[in-house]
């Protein structure tokens, strides 16, 4: 027999009948020798309450639940162990059974997030950001991040002569296609860059500087770059394929020799890291020991406004100061548009770090929606742009310059090296610039340590609706409304399924992981660019103080490109 759902009215309370044949398609729940049965608290996204025929939705929970849903008549469109859990389009309509099935922890909107970037004016200030860092030096020494590949979470790297040779080959696991520039997360048929954001970053890690007779030459440009695209033309994605490609970048670290991670996402969350699905999801590729580089926002200059992920305590947050084109550090000012500490709800101490982050000159990739919306004035192919985004890419870069000449350190090493020997800059107060601003040739010369010593991992079990923040998303109410009112709270109930060997054995990564459902067409419906996320309340205001320019979409999460 099948589920039944009986409605009375459109208000009237959804009853669930469950046959003995149904109830045994979800597995129980894993027991404990001390509690007994776990009971599942299964806590719905108020969000849904109010939507209509077909939705996307992240599900967290047992396994077992999956099939519950197929029976349900969803679809599972892909698995997200890295959370326990896997999104599925389902009818809105049956939301209410669903949360009635064993198994299931949490039923959450999947909604977009958008990439860390603040559009400007014309002004020819150098773009020394490499001597600043000195990375210059690293060069000098042999350094060129030679070995190294940087795996970019962005919109797509456009093969321009800059980055071209630098664009490591994929091969996704059943596209049949052979080697690709990317794995395509995005949907659009392209590993191409239509946004402009990535290409931008990927020029300031590796960028050699062929289109510019060696002027603009980025940090490593002997590094790989593993792009893994997760937008398309609108520089929007949703949090399933954001923590998807967490999920395949930890999978292929040692495939693809990933040992950085350029990761310019976040959203305005202020839900604990020590919960929050995102935060664990980074922390994952952290303890894989990929050194993990997050921007800071741009939502400053005030306090509390580091974005999710870089609120977590194990990743390398990075803020952004004005280099104002020279090299040295007397001049220099924080921007108010980079992110403030502490995190939001833990208090932490963030920015680790800062680096030069405005009038960054790299890559303009043509045709995308940066380059139409502010065109360059600069020969192409470059423009200038400022940002935690640039700021944090430059931190990749010399990550991997710091590596090829040290290829056994590890993150947490890198870690420390970078933040026990930056140079104060800008400001003295650690929650604008952290340790201060990054030196490489200095970091190899520090002294033995290393970085998140008894630092305390996230659980993850925390709302995945709390993580997407406000960025055009809507929270769980303020009384975490349960519809299934069984007891227990949701991190005990979790518990079992994220300690269980389950988790990191080989089931993680066998072939279901990229079935024809991943790349099929039900991944790319209209609500992945729908108009929600245009609302006026994105039109932030321009600097006052500094000429970055005024924002595009909102400065906190686009960055500033000069003309």
């Amino acid at each position: 027999m099948a589920l039944t759902i009986r409605r009375r009215t459109a208000a009237a309370t959804v009853v669930v009948a469950l046959s003995a044949s149904f109830a045994a398609v979800a597995a129980t729940p894993a027991t404990s020798a001390t509690t007994g049965p776990v009971r599942w608290t299964a806590v719905v996204d108020p969000a849904l309450r109010a939507a209509h025929g077909t939705v996307g939705v992240i599900v967290t929970g047992a396994q077992s639940s999956e099939r519950a849903v197929v029976k349900a008549g969803g679809t599972i469109t892909r698995q997200l162990p890295i959370i326990n859990g896997y999104a599925a389009k389902i009818p809105a309509n049956d939301v209410p059974a669903m949360s009635h099935v064993p198994g299931v922890g949490t039923i959450t909107l999947d909604r977009p997030t958008h990439v860390q970037s603040v559009p400007g004016t014309y002004n020819n200030l150098p773009s020394v950001y490499k001597k600043v860092t000195n990375g210059t030096r690293l060069a000098t020494s042999g350094g060129n991040g030679q070995n190294v590949n940087i795996a970019l979470i962005d919109t797509g790297v456009t093969a321009l002569p800059d980055v071209a040779s630098s664009i490591v080959p994929i091969t996704p696991d059943v596209s049949g296609l052979g080697p690709q520039p990317c794995l395509n997360l995005a949907g659009d048929g392209t590993c191409d860059d239509l946004y402009g954001h990535g290409t931008f970053m990927a020029g300031i890690m590796v960028g050699n500087g062929s289109a510019s007779n060696g002027k603009y030459v980025g940090m490593a440009p002997q590094a790989g770059i593993v792009s893994v695209k997760v937008a398309g033309a609108t520089g929007a994605s949703d949090v399933s394929t954001l923590i998807a490609a967490l999920q395949w970048v930890v999978q292929n670290q040692v495939i693809y020799n990933i040992r950085v991670l350029n990761l310019s996402l976040g959203t305005d969350s202020t839900q604990p890291y020590a919960i929050d699905p995102l935060d664990y999801a980074a922390e994952k590729a952290w303890q894989a020991g990929i050194v993990v580089n997050v921007a800071a926002s741009n939502r400053g200059p005030a306090a509390g406004t580091i974005s999710d992920p870089a609120n977590d305590p194990f990743v390398v947050t990075v803020g952004a100061i004005d280099d104002k084109g020279t090299n040295g550090l007397n001049d220099d000012v924080l921007p108010n548009f980079s992110g403030r500490g502490p995190t939001a709800s833990d208090g932490l101490a963030k920015p680790d770090v800062v680096a030069p982050g405005a009038h960054i000159v790299s890559l303009a990739a043509p045709g995308a929606s940066i380059t139409t919306q502010f065109p360059p004035t600069m020969t192409a192919p470059y423009r200038r742009g400022s940002g935690t985004s640039m700021a944090t890419a430059v931190v990749s870069g010399l990550e991997a310059q710091m590596l090829s000449l040290q290829p056994l350190l590890t993150n947490n090493r890198v870690k420390y090296m970078l933040t026990s020997t930056a140079h104060s800059d800008a400001s003295n107060d650690i929650m604008s610039v952290g340790a201060g601003i990054v030196d490489g040739s200095a970091a190899l010369a520090a002294g033995p340590g290393v970085a998140n010593v008894g630092v305390a991992p996230s659980i993850g079990t925390g709302s995945l609706a709390a993580s997407r923040g406000t960025v055009g998303v809507v929270l769980d109410d303020a009384n975490n409304t349960v519809l299934n009112a069984s007891s227990g709270d949701l991190t005990s109930t979790l518990q079992p399924f994220l300690e269980g060997s389950s988790w990191f054995g080989s089931s993680w990564f066998g072939s279901s992981w990229f079935g024809s459902s991943w790349f099929g067409s039900s991944w790319f419906g209209s609500s992945w660019f729908g108009s929600s996320w245009f609302g006026s309340s994105w039109y932030g205001q321009p600097d006052a103080t500094e000429d970055y320019g005024s924002s595009w979409f909102g400065s906190s999460w686009y960055g500033a490109w000069d003309q």
